[in-house]
């Protein structure tokens, strides 16, 4: 069987080497070690991959991934199929949900501009009586679109999550990517690694909190499509970072463990 280093997978799959070492660490990818303690891949890794790149653009979760991998290794295409079919029917019942919501809220913005461009330009202060503060239009999750600013939230009221919703993109610039990506790596060193649902939890000592939550603000500033929770265990220090299935490069980069 042909064995390849870290180095040549990455080239021929496309696929960079610290997403290898994070797949591997994810239970998704097992690689061979040399004598010397290097990395191996057979040529099935390629498939394999292929196959983790295809759930991932489905909206799979790294777990869900890892489930249909064991079915997928076990050879019978149909169980596949079986396993693989409910998942995808899910995803796309819930985009749809998405996308009425999403249309339906584009609607209600299209028809508050028009009704400020109908409105007559006043020299006053803006009153009930002039028509401009017009009922807010429904948010996305059928919300109205102030009421994650309202103090008197109901009771048991579900907050919008807004990293879901947010663009995957970046806006750092220049050298900023590289020197955010040092620090974070240098702020979880050594951290125990955990895969969950959308993420990763990383467990470190708790005296990191304050360097770990700097991070995460600044870090959402620029990129707000990740999601950070921290949670206190004693001396321990659980850090929940999530993002969508879009972003896994981007998570990767950031948090996955340095070889």
């Amino acid at each position: 069987m042909t064995a390849m280093r870290i180095s040549r997978l990455a080239a021929r799959s496309g696929v960079p080497a610290t997403t290898l070492r994070f797949y591997e660490s994810a239970g998704l990818l097992p690689a061979g070690r040399t004598p010397a303690g290097y990395r191996v891949y057979g040529e099935d890794a390629l498939a394999r991959l292929s196959f983790i790149g295809a759930a991932k653009h489905w909206g799979l979760a790294l777990e869900e991934i890892g489930e249909l991998l064991r079915v997928w290794e076990a050879g019978a295409c149909r169980d596949v199929k079986a396993d693989l079919r409910p998942r995808i029917a899910a995803r796309l019942a819930a985009a749809e949900t998405r996308g009425a919501e999403l249309a339906a809220f584009t609607a209600s913005l299209h028809s508050a501009l028009a009704h400020l461009d109908a409105l007559p330009d006043r020299a006053g202060r803006c009153g009930p009586e002039c028509g401009v503060v017009a009922p807010a239009p429904a948010a996305p999750d059928g919300q109205r679109a102030d009421a994650a600013l309202t103090p008197g939230r109901r009771a048991g009221q579900r907050e919008p999550e807004r990293w879901r919703a947010a663009p995957v993109a970046c806006s750092l610039t220049g050298a900023g990517p590289h020197e955010r990506t040092a620090q974070w790596r240098g702020a979880v060193d050594g951290a125990a690694r955990v895969v969950i649902p959308e993420g990763l939890r990383l467990t470190l000592p708790a005296d990191r909190a304050a360097r770990i939550a700097a991070l995460a603000v600044a870090e959402q500033e620029c990129c707000p499509f990740f999601d950070f929770r921290l949670h206190f265990d004693g001396p321990r220090l659980h850090l929940d970072v999530r993002a969508p299935a879009a972003a896994s490069a981007q998570l990767t980069e950031l948090f996955a463990p340095a070889v």
